[in-house]
């Protein structure tokens, strides 16, 4: 016959099985906050230094892009390389700072930019080949007289020529390789419109 003394209590032995318990719902309680923390600090890493989505808001940009369109902003890229023609950047507005401005890249840095009586686009006194204006550009703005660009300043216009402010007006002007955001790397929405957006 066995001792009973030999033995704990089974409150006791109840006892260290819900001390245990505790135990193990504290690590798991731990190990989901580490978890949502990685989440955050991923999400927020790749919304500031990657991409992120950006909703499209008026009609500068017509036809190609248009009020309501979601696109993904490539934020990446520019740490790698220059901006190139035709790119379609993003920068802040540069009298109100959280408005966002969504152009096309014209002129780049070093080049002499103008735009003449026709509605003709002279890069360096050569005419640009292009066929992103919606319209013949009816006022040149500034740019009647020639534009050259210092070394870190990019011409950009929208693409519905005759209904954007953009660089050929001194409320935007030639816009500094440091403002630029990101490029348009693609619209997601409407879904009967995903398409590609680097030219």
């Amino acid at each position: 016959m066995k001792n009973n003394k030999d033995h704990r209590p089974v409150d006791e032995l109840q006892y260290d099985d819900e001390s245990e318990n505790g135990e193990s719902r504290s690590r798991k309680m731990i190990s989901m906050l580490i978890y949502i923390a990685l989440v955050a600090i991923f999400a927020l890493v790749i919304v500031n230094f990657v991409g992120q989505r950006t909703i499209v808001s008026g009609s500068s940009m017509e036809t190609t892009l248009s009020n309501g369109d979601n696109l993904i902003v490539d934020k990446l890229t520019y740490h790698f390389r220059s901006p190139k023609r035709f790119e379609i950047v993003i920068f802040p507005d540069p009298e109100d700072p959280k408005t966002y401005f969504i152009k096309r890249v014209i002129g780049l840095p070093g080049e002499t930019v103008q735009i003449d009586a026709s509605g003709n686009i002279l890069i360096n006194g050569k005419v640009l080949k292009e066929n992103y204006g919606r319209e013949t550009i009816q006022n040149p703005g500034d740019a009647i007289t020639p534009i050259t660009l210092s070394d870190d300043e990019y011409f950009v216009m929208g693409d519905n020529r005759n209904n954007s402010l953009d660089s050929r007006f001194p409320q935007v002007g030639p816009i500094h390789r440091s403002k630029l955001i990101g490029r348009a790397l693609c619209r997601i929405y409407p879904f009967n419109k995903i398409k590609g957006l680097v030219p």
